[in-house]
């Protein structure tokens, strides 16, 4: 009732049940529209407040009937008649609408997990992730808390309905995958990660309340959340991985060749092919290929390239012989990259948000990738650069200058907290991100550190140009894989042998691949944009390039589809040269 009577009041003059027909809008008319769409995804949100999402059959299809219904809109506006930057927000209000209709309609919902996590790791955030001071934080939390086993059976009915569609992960990238849901599972509530928000008493809340608190939070960890792990367990262990699909590619499963090339064109943002990207990949290996090859001449090596890598994933000298070594290491060299900075961006392009440095939890560290950025979820918290101090024989020193580069400044750091300070920009921009921007500017944040005075060790060049390596590899091996036929062995094999990841970060990437069509084709054409687009400016400007100038340019509009960011840096160089 609340978003019809905003409908009504404010868009009485578009009508929000009206067919969509060519609508040309003035920019407060546009903006209008554009708040009552954002309020009507928030007030979904808002109106579950101490419940975890419903999703049952009824909910799903009168959302993605709502959002269908928004996208029409948005399509009928003639968009060239808007100003610059609500040419952007449409753009972002389509992107984000048509991936939430799109996920439902190809059938998301029934396969809510990756090789590396599912929605049993998704909740745990909501314990991590901080922003309880106030007695209601707590009592809402505690709803959820109690919320999990309705969420969890019906997390499980789409999973058996998957089954019986074919729509499931492969059974080949599964194994071992239930021990991230039974570490979850403690015989002590303090031990629980959901009791977290329990072990600091905020000063606002009174000892008596705390106390009810306390008790209501172990009782429920016993009662509601244990047994829902344990169910959901259960589940996978004896339905969904015995029945887990055969096969691996994207395009055999129902509506699959379709399916594959929404989910490239959502996370490239680009309208391309999966031909024209494993062409763009192979090239892309073959150059990189070529300059590590001049890295291991330069070092007078003798042997091949697999000896050399081969060398480099078993000498001890490249490795930390205890996690506290990896996170000092790590913490070193942001704190370097972090005096770099001045130099290559605009104070106004610095976020004033901090970020920590901490390992990955050990709840999800065995299957999860070898570091991740956590951005901070209030103005409150920091961000945090996450490494993985599991196994430390696989996690290679010479590759931590780029990692951290990427993770933190100037990679997702640096670009996801400007983008949540940019007071100028509509909420559902600040908010949004899309791989082809974040991770491609991740990928160019590991290629500046060579102008920033890293990997001026050959070792660390060459973890660099491995990390490089990596992700030119997954625009042929995801397109091999979904489109092309290739076995898991066959990706395994192409990445091993161009790569100095370790095998166990080789196969964990490669089952990432599998299990998540089309992400991995962002970060390479992301960057390799970001590059063109660079070299399109120092061309066109000569010596009125400024590079600190370019990177405000790039990121002073927040994360944007990548078509969005060519415009604007062809209007930026037109401006400068007018």
């Amino acid at each position: 009732m609340r978003l019809l009577a905003y409908c009504l009041g404010v868009l009485m003059v578009l009508g929000c049940a009206s067919q969509p027909t060519a609508n040309r809008m003035s920019d407060q008319q546009f903006t209008d529209f554009a708040a009552a769409l954002w309020q009507a995804e928030q007030q979904r949100n808002q109106a579950e407040d101490g419940r975890l999402t419903d999703l049952s059959e009824e909910r799903l299809a009168r959302v993605a009937a709502e959002r269908k219904e928004w996208l029409d809109r948005l399509a009928a506006i003639e968009v060239e008649h808007l100003s610059e930057q609500n040419q952007i927000n449409h753009a972002v209000l389509t992107y984000r609408l048509a991936n939430g209709y799109d996920q439902y309609r190809f059938g998301a919902h029934r396969m809510p997990l990756t090789a590396e996590s599912g929605f049993h790791n998704s909740l745990a955030f909501m314990a991590q992730r901080g922003g309880f001071r106030q007695l209601d934080d707590f009592e809402q939390y505690l709803s959820r808390l109690e919320d999990m086993p309705r969420y969890f059976q019906q997390q499980i009915d789409w999973m058996r309905q998957g089954i019986a569609d074919g729509m499931t992960q492969p059974q080949e990238v599964l194994t071992g995958f239930e021990q991230s849901i039974i570490a979850y599972v403690t015989e002590q509530a303090e031990k629980n990660v959901f009791y977290t928000p329990f072990r600091r008493q905020p000063e606002s809340i009174r000892d008596a309340d705390w106390q009810q608190l306390t008790e209501r939070a172990k009782q429920l960890i016993q009662e509601a959340v244990n047994p829902s792990y344990q169910a959901f367990y259960q589940f996978f262990v004896d339905e969904y991985y015995p029945n887990a699909r055969q096969s691996l590619a994207a395009n055999l499963l129902p509506e699959g060749e379709a399916f594959y090339q929404n989910r490239v064109e959502h996370y490239t943002t680009l309208e391309m092919t999966p031909a024209e990207i494993h062409q763009i990949g192979l090239e892309e290996v073959a150059r990189i290929r070529a300059e590590m090859q001049q890295v291991i001449d330069d070092l007078e090596f003798e042997g091949s390239f697999a000896d050399f890598v081969d060398f480099l994933r078993t000498d001890d000298q490249f490795y930390a012989q205890t996690p506290d070594e990896l996170m000092r290491y790590a913490a070193y060299l942001s704190k370097k990259a972090d005096a770099a900075l001045p130099r290559f961006f605009l104070r106004e392009t610095l976020p004033r948000t901090p970020y920590g440095v901490a390992p990955v939890p050990a709840e999800i560290a065995p299957k999860y990738t070898t570091g991740r950025y956590i951005s901070a979820n209030t103005d409150r918290d920091a961000g945090y650069y996450w490494v993985n101090t599991y196994a430390l024989n696989r996690r290679p020193l010479y590759e931590m200058e780029a990692l951290t580069l990427h993770e933190a400044v100037p990679g997702h750091h640096l670009q996801i907290a400007l983008s949540q300070e940019q007071d100028s920009l509509p909420d559902y921009r600040r908010s949004f991100y899309t791989s082809a921007f974040g991770e491609g500017w991740g990928l160019y944040a590991e290629y500046l550190g060579l102008e920033m005075g890293f990997y001026q060790d050959p070792y660390n060049n060459f973890g660099r140009l491995s990390f490089e390596m990596w992700r030119a590899v997954r625009l042929v091996v995801d397109t091999g894989l979904h489109a092309k036929g290739w076995s898991r062995q066959e990706a395994i094999d192409f990445l091993a042998n161009n790569s100095a990841l370790s095998m166990h970060n080789v196969v964990t990437e490669i089952d990432r691949y599998i299990s998540w069509p089309g992400q991995a084709l962002s970060y390479k054409l992301g960057e390799l944009t970001i590059r063109r687009l660079r070299q399109e400016a120092e061309q066109a400007l000569g010596e009125d390039f400024d590079l600190r100038e370019f990177h405000h340019e790039v990121l002073k509009n927040g994360s944007v589809p990548l078509q969005v960011l060519e415009q604007q840096i062809h209007r930026y160089i037109e401006s400068k040269q007018s």
